[in-house]
Formats: structure tokens, sequence, C-alpha cells
């Protein structure tokens, strides 16, 4: 039963959800050296622990936020709740990779219903369109903080328990949103109406696993005809899923929503946003663990540093944007957090801790800011009824931004890595000149003098990785922060914050 409170204690708990979504993005990066000695993955095996909840959260939200449109938001979100949290037992208990591979993939299935529903339920929350500024800034910032906030649980959890640790801690709150989420969030938001297309579900998987998972391979394994033909099936399933969205009456999205060149702009500046927020997120895990040689609780914390930032970035943007437009602050987040990683490819060694904080804390605070005023305006412009499709496809382009970052920024440095990797020590493996992770594990098993020589070209090689990885992320940010100041200006000059007024709305769904 829905009891009517202040909106606020609402948003408090779709912020749980929220929270524990976005950390398990993250909440492996330390985990990494505990699951290789007890699994031992292969390298492939290694890369998809980490992907695959990604890429099946993305490619199943789309599908869910219309579902949420059908069944009802606080519904979805609430039996997402269930499947989330045995997910998250059957991967804390995995006994091989495989399975916990398929026990990732099933967390994206479960993640893939909570996160449409809870942004559609701001929308039903709050009326007030200043109100619901606020009130996505929030969403927003607990979203990427939750994104850095799980290297911090995940390493303290490592420093007492074993590695399926950092998946138990999802049950409890998950049993606590149970409880409270009938009691402050509103039943009664679906429509019974809506047609789910079974079809376009299928050719949105079609589209998404091919194209990542291809582009993944061509950055990793250089260019083959056997990549480039995955690649070219997603865009033609792409192609095909765009085509029938025109033809149905009710689509998984509405497509005329592009035809405003601003809703189109923000839905690509989103996507670019969380390639920066999750790359860089696993280049500097990386770092502090295995170049610093930080403990997996040390290398947490001094993680967090940056995130002050986040907590400042979105509510001071909703005010920068009243003051100076919303496409001029959305195209300075873009910038600072360019050279954030601009910091990161120029002035990182082997013991740069300031320069590694410094850049992390660039980019935390401008591509919050940025994600804080993109999700607002996505979300303004939608049609209540279609809250959750919308939420879907922006929450689509999150977590295929955030896929995309760890893939081909990480792709990048390893191969900057194998090419720059030089040693002529004994006891030197493949898995030493294939990831630092290897050169790690591979001195350890050495020892002493010739494990440290090992050791020193490991961090090196992954520096000169780092560098050109930071480099081409910095150039990516540069280009879009240009080309969005550029494209988001209104013709009107009705640049500011807040969501877009009705006529706005209704221009822009009519088209």
């Amino acid at each position: 039963m829905f009891v009517q409170r202040s909106p606020w204690w609402g948003l408090l708990a779709l912020c749980l959800p929220m929270l524990l979504v976005s950390m398990d993005v993250s909440v492996l990066f330390f985990a990494v050296p505990y699951i290789s000695a007890d699994l031992d993955p292969s390298p492939a095996q290694q890369l998809w622990i980490f992907d695959v909840y990604g890429f099946v959260l993305a490619g199943l939200l789309l599908t869910m936020g219309a579902v949420a449109d059908r069944i009802g938001h606080r519904r979805l979100l609430l039996i997402g709740a269930v499947g989330f949290s045995a997910a998250s037992i059957l991967a804390a208990y995995a006994d091989s990779a495989t399975t916990l591979i398929a026990a990732r993939a099933l967390l994206g299935v479960a993640g893939a219903t909570l996160m449409p529903s809870t942004l559609a339920l701001i929308r039903h929350l709050f009326d007030d369109p200043k109100q619901r500024t606020t009130a996505i800034a929030t969403w927003t910032a607990v979203m990427s903080g939750g994104v850095a906030v799980g290297p911090i649980i995940s390493g303290f959890l490592l420093e007492h328990f074993w590695w399926g640790s950092v998946f138990l801690i999802n049950v409890p709150v998950m049993i606590a949103l149970l409880f409270v989420g009938p009691l402050l969030l509103p039943a009664g938001t679906g429509d019974p109406t809506r047609q789910i297309d079974l079809v376009s579900s299928v050719l949105a998987l079609a589209t998404l696993l091919p194209v990542v998972g291809g582009i993944k391979s061509m950055a990793t394994d250089g260019w083959s005809l056997t990549n480039g033909g995955i690649v070219v099936a997603g865009v033609l399933a792409g192609t095909a899923f765009a085509v029938r969205q025109l033809r149905l009456e009710h689509p998984l999205i509405d497509l005329r929503l592009f035809s405003d060149r601003r809703f189109s702009t923000s839905i690509w500046i989103n996507l670019i946003a969380m390639f920066g927020v999750i790359g860089n997120a696993i280049l500097m895990t990386q770092y502090l663990q295995s170049v610093l040689g930080y403990s997996p609780l040390t290398a947490a914390l001094w993680s967090l540093a940056p995130t002050v930032a986040v907590g400042f970035a979105a509510p001071a943007s909703t005010t920068l944007a009243a003051r100076f437009g919303r496409p001029a602050v959305i195209s300075g987040g873009l910038s600072v957090a360019a050279s954030g990683f601009l910091v990161l490819a120029t002035t990182t060694g082997t013991s740069s801790l300031l320069a590694v904080l410094v850049g992390a804390g660039l980019l935390a605070a401008g591509l919050v800011a940025t994600t804080a005023l993109v999700a607002d305006h996505i979300v303004g412009v939608a049609p209540a009824d279609r809250a959750g499709s919308v939420a879907g496809l922006l929450e689509t382009t999150s977590e295929l931004g955030g896929a995309l970052g760890i893939a081909l920024l990480g792709s990048v440095l390893n191969m900057l890595y194998r090419n720059s990797f030089h040693s002529d020590a004994a006891g030197v493996d493949t898995s030493a000149r294939e990831s630092l992770a290897g050169a790690v594990a591979t001195a350890g098993r050495v020892g002493g003098e010739t494990g440290a020589q090992i050791l020193h070209a490991g961090r090196e090689a992954f520096v000169g990785g780092l560098h050109g990885a930071a480099f081409a992320g910095a150039v990516l940010l540069g280009v879009t922060a240009v080309a969005g100041g550029l494209l988001l200006r209104s013709r009107t000059g009705d640049d500011g914050a807040g969501s877009a007024p009705d006529a706005d709305r209704e221009s822009a769904t009519s088209r």
C-alpha cells in the first residue's frame, strides 16, 4: 500500500537499487586477482566476467522499460529486487568461471528491470520541473557514486572475507527495498493496453551483442573477416530494429523522439560520458592496485578521493545551467573531463598517485555534471506513459557506453601493453606478456631479483598503455564537447535548466 509522503522519501528508496546496480559494474575491479587464483579463468573468460553484466543489462533495458510501462514501474522494480538477490547468491558461491559468467549475466537481466523503473518513478513522483531536476541530479550522483563506492566496499570485504562476499552485500539492501517500496512508491503507473513486441526485443539483443563483441575482438585481436562479419551482422539487426519501430503502434522506443536534435544529441553525449566514467574507473583501479602495489582496501580508499567532486558537481550543474544555459554547462563539463584524461596521459608515471587523483577528480566532476543535465532533459521531454521506455533508452546508452569504455579503453591498454613489454628475465611466460595481472602473478611465482625485474617491466608497459588509452579518451571527450555545445543550442534561446515545458514535450513526441 502506497503511503502519500514527501516524494523525497520515495527518491531515497529508489536510490537503494540504483546504488547496487551501478556498484556491480565496478565491484569486481579489485577482486580479479582473487577470482583468477580461485577459478583460474582464461583471458577471454576474465573479460566476460567483467563485460557480460553490462552487455546483458544494456541489451534488455529497452525491453524492460516497455514492460514497466505495461505492468507498472513499482511492480517490476520489486520483481527485479528478488531476481537480483537470487543472482547475487549464485555469483557469490560460483565454483567455476563459467558459473560466475552465467551469474553475472543473470544479474544483468535483473538489473535491467531495476534501472528504467527507478528513473520512470522519479518522473511520476515529481510533478514540479525544478524538483525533478534536483531529484535527477541526486539520482545521477548516486549512480556515479555507486561506481566509485563499489571498489571501496569490495576492497574492505576482500581484506576480511572471500571474493564472493562482494555479491552478498546486495541481498540485505534488496530485501529492505521489498519492505519500503510498497510504502513509499506509487502503484498504478502502468498501462495494461501497452503491447510488448518480442521480435523487437530479440532484434535489440541481436544488435548490441554482436556490435560490441565484434568491436572488442577487433580492438584486442586486430581486424579479421570473422570480426568484421560479426559487426556487420549487428548493424543489420539494428537497421531491422529501427525499421520495425517505425511501423509498430507500440514500439519499444518511439524513434520520432530522435527528430528533436537536442534529444538525439543528449543520448549521444550520455553514451560518451559513461564511456569516460567506466573506462577511467578500470584504468584507475588497476593502476592503484597493480602499479602502485596497494592492497585492495588501501587502493579502494584512495580511489574514493576523486568522488568528493561528485557530491558537488551534480547540484552545481543545475545552478550553473540556470545561469549560463544547459549547452554551455554540458560542453564545459565534457571539457573538464577531457582535461582529466590529459592529466593521466601526460603526467602519470609508475609512482604518480597525485596525478591519478587529480585526473580522476576532473573526470568525475565533469562527467557527473554532464550526465545530470542530460538525464533531466531526456526524461523531461518524455510523456509520462512512456517514461519507462525513455528511461530504458537512457540507461541503455549508459550501460553501452560503460561496457564500451571497459572493452575499448581496456583493449587499447592491453594492445599497447603487449607491444611495450620488454624483459629478458628468466621465467617470463605468456601471461606476463599479455597483461599486468599476469606479470604480477609471474613475478610472485619467480620471486627475488628476477621477479622484481618482471614486475618493473610489467608496470612500465602498463603505464605506456594507460597513456595511450587516456589520450584516446581525451580526444573523444574533447570532440564531443565542441559538437555537443553547438548541437544542443536552441533556436528559441531556451537553454536553461529544468525539464522541457509541456509545449516542447508535445512537439518532440508528435513529430
